[in-house]
């Protein structure tokens, strides 16, 4: 009873004068580090931004302000969810008779080490994303390699090896590629879980071409195949592809009397969510945006085969690291604790838990006891709310 009651006090919307923001410190009071939207102050513009609304059987609705989400939750016709991307919303205790939506749209854009996307819709900006790209699979599938040709040579179970190539002739995407477009096409899905998103603008990349070369300008690009992979599953889930050029951007950059910076490591909108904010924005009729807040998403990694350490400890016995599992709970739950506020489960040691930081991954504690958190959701991304900052250029949020 304890714990629901300090949970439910903790995790509840602050006033309409306070950044709405469920996360906590460690003395239980909010902090304007992690998820929400408030109302700052930007280039003399007030950067207001809107909150994903689900009705009572999880048709996503139009996202709201920040003022009516506290009333919903106010008055009991709503309910706190946070989606699988660690982004807070809302969900009605009720149907609406009347299911009325705008036209929304996402700008995606692909990056070799960060990615960006902006939801859209006919006057406000819903929210906008900057994310990590996957870059640790061609590693991981070198080292899989190297500890399964090591234990052929050692007396343990293994498979046999596999000579023939079993993939010849079928379309064949390679597993780092595959894993970069598959974490665009999990963010996307998920957001359309939240938001009645129809369209997605995309800025078409275009790979090095051979003239007269038909066969490899199709197929033998990695970007080429990916690209095609990724336009052909947007298809599946009943999204419109729209597809622009570089050069068209540009354009709509100088349209819209937009800047963006050259430093594409910084978290702020200037480096990637500008260009895909115009995207966006020429689909549905936006005039500017009316939030440069970002979540900045990284996502969640685990050892899901790799069961024990590479490295043998004292006695030859190689100690016990990977596995999803943590004492029956799935790792990287997002959970609400009494004391540190929202975190995310790692791993077990003696019938207790480690939480982790959203923000930077880092472990808290140790000592955690189930009967201290309530879990909240699962979660594929570690997410952090960055507010909008006074000047372009200066880092936001890090």
């Amino acid at each position: 009873m304890e714990l629901e009651a300090r949970q439910g006090t903790s995790l509840t919307l602050p006033s309409a004068g306070e950044p709405l923001n469920p996360m906590l410190t460690c003395k239980g009071e909010l902090n304007s580090v992690h998820i929400g939207e408030g109302k700052h102050d930007f280039d003399g513009e007030a950067a207001i931004g809107r909150i994903p609304v689900i009705s009572a059987n999880g048709t996503p609705l139009m996202a709201c302000n920040p003022a009516k989400a506290r009333k919903l939750l106010r008055d009991d016709k709503a309910v706190k969810k946070w989606s699988k991307l660690g982004i807070f919303c809302i969900q009605l205790t009720f149907n609406p008779e009347q299911l009325k939506s705008q036209l929304i749209a996402v700008g995606v854009d692909s990056g070799s080490k960060f990615e960006g996307m902006s939801v859209v819709g006919t006057s406000d900006t819903v929210l906008n994303i900057m994310s990590e790209a996957t870059s640790w699979v061609k590693r991981a599938l070198k080292q899989r390699r190297q500890m399964r040709k090591a234990r052929r040579y050692r007396n343990t179970r293994r498979r046999e090896c596999r000579f023939d190539n079993r993939l010849s002739g079928k379309n064949w995407l390679s597993p780092s590629t595959k894993a970069r477009w598959d974490a665009k096409l999990r963010i996307i899905s998920q957001l359309k879980r939240i938001m009645p998103i129809s369209k997605v603008v995309v800025e078409d990349i275009r790979a090095k071409t051979r003239k007269g070369s038909k066969k490899w300008n199709t197929n033998f690009s990695p970007l080429e195949v990916g690209k095609q992979y990724f336009y052909s599953k947007l298809r599946g889930m009943g999204m419109e592809v729209l597809l622009k050029s570089g050069m068209e951007t540009k354009e709509l950059r100088k349209q819209y009397g937009l800047k963006k910076i050259s430093n594409k490591s910084k978290s702020v909108f200037e480096s990637h969510c500008v260009d895909l904010w115009c995207l966006a924005a020429s689909i549905t009729g936006a005039k500017h945006p009316t939030t440069k807040s970002m979540h900045y998403m990284v996502p969640l990694r685990f050892n899901r085969r790799q069961l024990h350490m590479l490295q043998f400890s004292r006695g030859g016995i190689r100690r016990r690291q990977g596995g999803t599992l943590s004492l029956g709970l799935k790792k990287g739950t997002l959970v609400g604790h009494i004391k540190y506020g929202l975190c995310f489960l790692g791993g077990n040691m003696r019938n207790k838990f480690s939480l982790h930081s959203l923000a930077d991954g880092k472990r808290i504690t140790q000592q955690a006891k189930r009967e201290d958190f309530k879990i909240l959701t699962r979660i594929a991304f570690r997410t952090r709310f960055l507010p909008p900052i006074n000047e372009v250029g200066i880092l936001g949020g890090f």
